[in-house]
Formats: structure tokens, sequence, C-alpha cells
């Protein structure tokens, strides 16, 4: 037979999404925010020339600015007031969760629930404050230091930029939270993906006009398109991926009432680090290349040489790419998950895996099958962030395509389909009901 939730899941149309008038109403509050968002990645910064600017941001756009300016919706190739989009926030919180595992305060603070998930979230956005004010003096200082693009350096200049991308920063993680309590889905999340996905058509635009020209053949951006599909396809299916372990609950007496053994399953996903490890593993193989631009050919002879080594493409930088996101992919799963508190968690409320004792016996092979399971993840993330390095550089495929940017747009929309699902399944559940009760009056 199939279950009520089954027939709900069935029946979810667009007709129950018109019906759903409190769904609706967060999907508005939630356009309505984007674009709040997309207008203020449009409004420059006080001071700056923004053309000077453009012609220094291109002859640096391959190294760790054009990955951020990836990020922020072209928020830095225009220099404007949402420039450090959401990234100091973000970086907040994974220092506040890396901390957790070296700080018994933080520690003890995660385990106490809604309290305490409330004083870390006041820690990182202090944290947030320092980051994005130490972010904002460097551009300050840096866009001084490029000689034509700030009109009047000095100190006015300085507090002003640092003021406004601050308060840019801290207006973005605001509008984040408002877009998760009021709207759908992970309003951070949301933003970095609105950023960019807003400059996917200006690079489908510019590949077909290459087409056009003749500097693509017809049939490479066709094999581009089904690539594309198939590797959307091929993210989807590994974010979803599972390996369930069971969980076994025993006979228990409450009062006179004996209730039966029942049984669940521990999901563990295949890739618990998500788009991490590649984030860190480009930032750090782009430092290098930035670095040198910015010195313009004065820094020492062996930056110079590690940045040729390191070239998109290069057999240095493939391999190091890979091996820094096999890394990450480690490291960060272990951070983000803990076998031995699982494990306790599991002995408190009776539960056990079949076959295996309680405890610390539980702990290690719920480490086992984590650790085996993270390689297929971090062999899956290498495969999805080479497919863009192989097409720049021996294809001449001129746009940024899958990678982290791809991971990030396919597991946001994932995860905002879900809730949107899971308000429609409500909606419907409560239509039921409420026609149950009108039925039963009636009778």
């Amino acid at each position: 037979m199939v279950s009520a939730a089954e027939q709900l899941a069935a029946n979810l149309n667009f007709s129950a999404l018109a019906k759903a008038e409190e769904l609706k109403k967060r999907i508005w509050f939630t356009v309505g925010a984007l674009l709040v968002y997309r207008l203020g990645t449009y409004i420059p910064l006080p001071g700056i020339d923004p053309n000077a600017w453009e012609q220094i941001f291109n002859t640096q756009a391959g190294g760790i600015l054009g990955m951020f300016n990836m990020f922020s919706g072209g928020g830095i190739h225009r220099m404007a007031i949402f420039a450090l989009n959401i990234m100091p926030y973000i970086s907040a919180s994974i220092i506040i969760q890396l901390m957790t595992t070296v700080s018994p305060t933080l520690e003890a603070l995660k385990k106490e629930g809604e309290q305490g998930r409330k004083i870390m979230n006041q820690y990182t956005r202090y944290l947030t404050v320092f980051l994005a004010a130490f972010q904002a003096y460097g551009i300050g200082v840096g866009l001084e230091g490029t000689g034509s693009v700030v009109s009047s350096p000095g100190i006015f200049f300085l507090m002003s930029t640092t003021i406004t991308l601050t308060g840019g920063t801290m207006f973005l993680m605001w509008l984040g939270e408002q877009i998760t309590s009021r709207g759908i889905g992970n309003g951070i999340s949301l933003i970095i993906l609105s950023g960019i996905v807003a400059q996917l058509p200006s690079a489908i635009a510019g590949t077909l006009e290459l087409g056009r020209q003749g500097a693509l053949s017809t049939g490479l951006i066709l094999a581009v398109i089904v690539m594309a599909v198939g590797v959307i396809a091929f993210i989807v299916f590994m974010e979803r991926a599972q390996r369930r372990l069971l969980i076994q609950y025993p006979k228990r007496q409450v009062g006179n009432r004996m209730f039966e053994g029942q049984s669940s399953h521990l999901p563990l996903k295949l890739n618990t680090s998500g788009v991490i490890p590649p984030i860190f593993a480009s930032s750090l193989l782009l430092l290098p290349t930035t670095v040198a631009n910015f010195n313009a050919g004065q820094g020492p002879g062996w930056l110079t040489t590690v940045t040729t080594l390191l070239g998109h493409g290069r057999p240095l930088f493939l391999i190091l790419y890979i091996a820094l996101i096999v890394f990450f992919a480690f490291f960060y799963t272990a951070v983000v998950f803990n076998p031995t508190e699982t494990a306790d968690n599991l002995k408190k409320h009776g539960g056990f895996i079949p076959g295996i004792r309680p405890g610390e016996r539980t702990a290690e092979y719920i480490d086992y099958v984590l650790s085996r399971i993270t390689v297929v993840g971090a062999l899956y993330l290498a495969i999805v962030c080479l497919i863009p390095e192989i097409l720049i550089s021996y294809a001449a495929v001129p746009f940024y395509f899958g990678g982290t940017s791809l991971l990030i747009v396919v597991s946001v929309t994932m995860d905002t389909v879900a809730q949107i699902q899971g308000y429609l399944l409500a909606h419907q559940y409560e239509g039921l009901i409420k026609r149950s009760k009108l039925r039963g009056r009636t009778r």
C-alpha cells in the first residue's frame, strides 16, 4: 500500500503552489531580498575611478580576485559596496567551527543546544565584523597603492572604504538571516547562488558569440552543453548518496506498557565536507599568482617560477589541486562529524549497530565506514573540479564551467527545492485534515 506521505508527494504540483499563500509570501520575500542584493553590487565605492580599476582588475582576473568576483556576483569587478559579499561571515563561521575542536569552552557551548548556538552565532558575528574591517582596510590600502584608482587618497578614503565595505557585509549577513527566517531556503547560500547565476547569461552569450564568429566550433559547444547536463546529473546523484548504518533499539517498558524494539538508520553523506575543500584548495593555489601579478615582475625570481609552474592546466597545478581537495575533504569531515560523540549519543538512547559493541567499538566502526566513503566523496569533488581546468586549458572554453560554482548552484538549488516541497506537503496535509473534519461534521 502507498503511504499517505507518498500520496501527498505525488500530488505536489503548481496548483498546490497557487493555493499555498504562506509559501508564496515567502518566495516573493526571498525574490525581493535578492533583488536588493543585486542592486547593491552595482553601487560603486565612493572616491574611486571605475575605469582605472577595471583595467587593473582585468590583469588580475586569473587569480584570487577572479574567484572571489564570481562569489560576489561581479561586485569586485565593479568595486561595489558589496564587494566583500558574505565571504567574511562564511570565513568566521568556519573559524568558529574549527575552534570548537580545540577550545573546551566552545565545545561545551556546542552541546548546550539552542542557547549555546545563540552564543556561538553572536561570536561569529563579532568575528565577522573584525574580518570584514580587516579585509576592507586592506582593500583600501591596495587601491591607494595602485596610484590611479583613488582620486583623493588619505585617511578619509581609508576610513570611508573600511566603513562602507564592512557595513555592506553586515547588511548582507542580516539580509541572509531575514531570508532564512521569513523567506525560503538558506539566506546566506542563496545570496552566493544569486551572485554566481547572475553572471551565467553573459558567459553563455559570450560563448555563443564566439561560436558565431567561428572561434569555437558548433560541435564543441554542443559537447559542452551535453557535458554540463551530465555533470549536473552526476552532482545530484553524488550529493544525495548516503551510506545508511542500521541502528537497532531494544524493547523497553514504560509503566505497564511494553514497547517493541525499533530500528532506524544513521545516514552518512558521501560528501560530508560540501564545497569547502575546492574553495580552500583554489584559494591556496591562486595566492602566488595574485601576489606575483600585484608585484608586476618586481618580486623575487623564485616567485615568478612558482607562478609559472602553478598556471592553470599545468601538471603541477592539477596534481596539487587534487591533493589539496582530498586533504581538505578528510580534514573538514573530521571537524564537522565526531564518531565518538555520535556513538555516545546512540549508547545514551539505547541504540546500537547490530554486531558492534556500543561505545568505543561503535565509534571505531563509524569512523571506519566514514573514512572509506570520504575517499569516494573526495574523488568525486576532484573530478568535478578538474573538468573546468581541462576545458579552459585544452579546449579553450572561455567561461568557468563546473567546479566550485556548479557544486554551489546544484547543492543550494536542491536544498531550496526540498524546502518548497516540505511546505507544499505540509499545506496539503493540513488541507486533508480540514476536509476530513468537515466530512465528520456533515455526517
